[in-house]
């Protein structure tokens, strides 16, 4: 099938290809792997993995499965989801950051934790929040106005951003005073705590490494540093009898539908925890690949800010109207998915794609893959917004994992994608966005799809 003929109607010129590392060697040893994974877990995976349903190996002892099946993705995400549970190497490098928030909870605690935060997240909640998300845009903008004609480091601006989002929504105040230490703390924790060390994955859960000791250091000082933002937010108090009109009044209003509990405090510091930097930096992270995938591609930046001029010409910028910005942020999503592996470990006997699993297999389920995976997707390789555009054939919905599926599918999903495609219009409908130097630019695999390094870019104001 051509382009054409899977997308309705034809491209008027070769789509962009992004550049992309270089796929691991068949021949890569175990050790070449490790040392691999410590640099990027995308820099392990091989040409099989690009094209094969399944692919069998082994990891410290136990066979491991990389799925790129969507019934075999169903079957383990969804249909026996409770037989697969985080690997003890996920929740060390997750815990001391996340607690036991939401996205690392399990059973009965996660239940509890799911039920009572699913009102938050509804749409019509997303919607209250909507002037946060703007103001903070319209801040970054005045901020590039003034940077325009200059390099900028739009990695580093979409990060501050973000967490004035995250901030501003869930507290409704900015993070000017508190912004700095907290990006402190995700640079320390990512540049070398997250990475995982051979003896995180040798060794049981129960069993602290050299890391886990520096890791629990850290998050006595990052729950504390979590605490006082919430102590400073209960300070501000709320009106009695007004709606709520953050994140967090929601959460301390939020109640079990069939218990009635509220969160504890512990629960709740890392919920917040959780929000703020599942929520900015995944998000920051998307819209750097979208800001540098449109530099790429002027054609496209360019319909994204006719687009964005048009939904914004009557007054409020209106999402109904960015049907193709929206795209682009799917499709760039695609290419770089912000989390970019599922890992999960085996609790019990299964079969997969014919093969047998044995407690303790690791299953992994790679967006990574399977976005580029060259049995589900035409051009798997290239930008191509119109994939997502109406009228398009939509992607088997497990061949399209960017906040995972089933029970646990990310439960930020709609209020990021609005995040994303308000921001992105605002910045492109308002600034031409050019890179400001050659060198490609790399995806790499450390809990996010970061970029290698942070590349210059320049903006004039349309």
């Amino acid at each position: 099938m051509s382009i054409a003929e899977a997308y309705g109607a034809p491209l008027a010129r070769a789509p962009l290809v992004p550049p992309s590392p270089p796929r691991a060697s068949a021949t890569m040893g175990p050790f070449g792997r490790m040392a691999a994974m410590r640099r990027s877990a995308i820099d392990t995976w091989g040409q099989r993995a690009y094209e094969e349903d399944i692919v069998k190996g082994r990891f410290f002892g136990h066979a491991s499965f990389i799925l790129n099946a969507p019934d075999d993705i169903r079957h383990v995400l969804v249909d026996n989801y409770e037989n697969y549970r985080r690997t003890p190497a996920g929740i060390r490098v997750l815990r001391p950051m996340l607690g036991e928030g939401l996205l690392l909870a399990e059973g009965r605690t996660w239940k509890h934790q799911r039920r009572t935060l699913a009102p938050a997240f509804t749409p019509r909640a997303v919607n209250t929040l909507v002037p946060h998300m703007i103001s903070a845009v319209d801040e970054t903008l005045a901020e590039l106005h003034r940077a325009a004609g200059g390099p900028v480091d739009l990695r580093e601006i979409m990060q501050r951003m973000t967490l004035e989002i995250a901030g501003r929504t869930m507290f409704s105040y900015g993070m000017a005073r508190h912004g700095k230490a907290l990006r402190e703390f995700v640079f320390e924790y990512g540049s070398n705590l997250a990475r995982p060390h051979f003896l995180d994955l040798l060794l049981p859960l129960g069993w602290p490494t050299p890391q886990d000791i520096s890791r629990h250091f850290f998050r006595k000082r990052w729950t504390r540093f979590v605490a006082m933002l919430i102590a400073e937010r209960r300070a501000a108090g709320k009106s009695d009898g007004a709606p709520p009109r953050d994140l967090f009044d929601l959460m301390v209003a939020a109640r079990d539908p069939e218990t009635g509990d509220a969160f504890s405090d512990a629960q709740l510091g890392d919920q917040v925890a959780t929000m703020i930097l599942a929520g900015h930096e995944t998000t920051a992270t998307a819209l750097f690949w979208a800001l540098y995938l449109l530099t790429l591609d002027p054609d496209t930046q360019q319909q994204v800010a006719a687009e964005a001029q048009a939904a914004g010409a009557d007054g409020p910028l209106d999402i109904d109207r960015l049907k193709f910005t929206r795209a682009v942020i799917d499709e760039t999503m695609r290419l770089y998915p912000p989390a970019f592996l599922i890992a999960r470990a085996a609790a019990g006997p299964d079969t997969l794609g014919g093969a047998k699993v044995v407690k303790g297999d690791v299953i992994l389920i790679a967006p990574w893959l399977l976005h580029r995976h060259e049995k589900l997707w035409h051009d798997p390789a290239a930008f191509i917004p119109a994939r997502f555009m109406p009228g398009a054939p939509p992607p088997d919905r497990y061949a399209y994992l960017p906040f995972g599926v089933g029970a646990r599918v990310c439960i930020g999903a709609h209020f990021a994608l609005v995040e994303a495609t308000l921001a992105l219009a605002r910045i492109i409908g308002t600034f031409r966005v050019e890179l400001d130097e050659t060198e490609p630019v790399l995806p790499i695999g450390i809990v996010t799809t970061q970029p290698d390094r942070s590349p210059a870019f320049r903006i004039a104001r349309r």
